[in-house]
């Protein structure tokens, strides 16, 4: 991966840029590669943060991408490796699965970067920008359904409540209805398309974020199911994660850094006791912060990556105590993200 794969919302509509790894002395200074260890790279994309670590180390990398052209792309870096990198194409949400069936559990690394690449950004036929007119697609991979699928098919509450949940947009009940409104007449299959509908709605000052960023990004949120995708690794992490590994989480807005500091908060107290109940019950810390609190890009790479100035980074290291049961993994979710599909009316 060699942008930082998630990027802050006004950057859906960048133009071609180069790819920068987001943070990476900060990644590699949290993750603290070793030989003779293996890590995971969650997010693979342009491999940036991959070939740092395989640089850092004598060590192993086990790659994923949900995207096949990602997978693709990484062919170089492969054959570059000498045999210490291998690329899996699959959800990161499977790592702790993956790395089981491969016999090479546990791992003394993990490290996600939440989102979208900005090649997938930059690419005009993937659909994610709303600066370029493509198709409404929006998948990292190449099946489910698309958004342009979920535009068309959606109620028009439950697309104000993705809009809402998921965008964070506070006119997305209206945004929902002029789709609505709008599809009657004509499918809505294009990014332009869709951007003009959201724009006729929410009005932006000069210098203010444009007014499709968030309708774009919680639609991609939708297709993707990007939120439980990263629910499911944090605890796939956990699980495969030894003593002393760290975890190293970038993300790039609220909704994804909220649950990670969740998690982590959650995962790394001592069950509470008092004077009344000595005896505290619940499980042990799984993890210990590594960085208090949230580490963000310096400015000297702000000034030089615009994209990584929403960029936020959480680290925690493995301790000895068994992984958390997963029944409370659902309350770090925003409430209903179901993702049935309505009916059209």
């Amino acid at each position: 991966m060699t942008t930082g794969r998630g990027v802050g919302p006004t950057d859906a509509a960048g133009g071609p840029t180069r790819h920068f790894p987001v943070m990476l002395p900060e990644v590699l200074a949290h993750l603290a590669p070793k030989d003779a260890a293996l890590y995971v790279d969650g997010t693979f994309g342009a491999g940036g943060y991959t070939g740092a670590i395989l640089n850092a180390a004598d060590c192993r990398v086990i790659a994923f991408d949900r995207d096949p052209t990602a997978i693709t792309g990484g062919a170089e870096l492969v054959a570059a490796s000498g045999g210490r990198l291998t690329l899996v194409q699959d959800r990161f949400s499977e790592l702790g699965n993956v790395v089981e069936q491969m016999g090479l559990a546990p791992l003394d690394g993990v490290v996600l970067d939440i989102g979208v690449s900005s090649m997938q950004l930059d690419q005009a036929e993937r659909g994610f920008s709303f600066r370029r007119d493509g198709p409404l697609d929006m998948r990292m991979a190449d099946t489910g359904p698309s958004a342009a699928d979920l535009v068309a098919d959606l109620e028009e509450t439950e697309l104000a409540h993705i809009i809402w949940t998921l965008g964070e947009e506070r006119f997305s009940r209206q945004i929902a209805r002029a789709i609505v409104t709008a599809r009657t007449e004509n499918p809505i299959t294009r990014t332009l398309q869709l951007a003009d509908i959201v724009a006729k709605v929410v009005w932006a000052k000069p210098g203010e974020v444009h007014p499709a960023t968030r309708t774009f990004q919680a639609l991609r949120i939708a297709v993707n199911e990007e939120l439980k995708e990263l629910v499911g690794a944090l605890a796939a992490a956990e699980r495969v994660l030894k003593p002393g590994g760290r975890l190293v989480v970038v993300t790039f807005h609220s909704l994804e850094d909220r649950i990670v500091k969740n998690f982590l908060s959650h995962r790394s107290k001592a069950p509470s006791a008092s004077r009344h109940m000595p005896q505290a019950e619940g499980p042990a810390p799984s993890f210990r912060l590594v960085a208090k609190g949230m580490v963000e890009a310096s400015s000297d790479e702000v000034a030089g990556n615009p994209r990584s100035r929403s960029a936020k980074l959480r680290a925690a290291e493995r301790t000895d105590a068994p992984a958390h049961p997963d029944g409370d993994l659902a309350g770090l979710l925003p409430a209903d993200l179901s993702q049935r599909r309505g009916r059209r009316r």
